[in-house]
Order: C-alpha cells, then structure tokens, then sequence
C-alpha cells in the first residue's frame, strides 16, 4: 500500500535531520560535500535524491541509503500515479 501524498525527500531532510541540529543550507551542503546549489535543489523538491546523494545522507546523518532511496521512491511512485502518466505497455506471457 503506498502513503497518500508522501513529502518529497527533500522536505524530510529538512524537518528531520538539518532544522534539528539547526543547519543551515550552507552548513550542510559543506558537510556533504555538495554545492549549496546542489543542496537547495533537493530541499526545495526541484531534484530527487540519487544513490551517491543517498550514500552522502547516510553516512552524514547514521542512516542507510536505502532509507532516502526510499523516500524517494515513494514520492515518485505516488507523483506518477497521481498525474495519471501510465506508460502503454502489452502485457507478455509465457510461450
């Protein structure tokens, strides 16, 4: 079952990881090892979050990548539905 209307994953790090231990954008993109540019992309959900970003977050805050390669997946899963953008596909079957 997918969440209804999940955040992107850039509004999660947000809320969870940077405002707690009061971040501010260029803080943490140093830490990362990212542009500030790069960093506000994702924060302001004009980019998604890529394994080497996933990777970056993990080690930076004790968490997995698979956990914001979720986040991402999710809100990604859920945009698609919500616009309604199902490719035309035939379904195959066994010979």
């Amino acid at each position: 079952m997918r969440m209804h209307n999940p955040p992107h994953p850039g509004e999660v790090l947000r809320e969870l990881c940077l405002e707690p231990l009061g971040l501010t954008v260029t803080e943490a993109a140093a830490a990362l090892g990212v542009s500030r540019k790069t960093l506000s992309a994702i924060l302001n959900g004009r980019a998604g979050i890529s394994p080497e970003m996933a990777v970056r977050l993990s080690l930076a805050f004790g968490t997995s990548p698979e956990v914001w390669l979720n986040h991402q997946m999710r809100y990604d899963l859920w945009r698609l539905e919500k616009e309604g953008r199902r490719p035309k596909v035939r379904r195959l079957h066994a010979a």
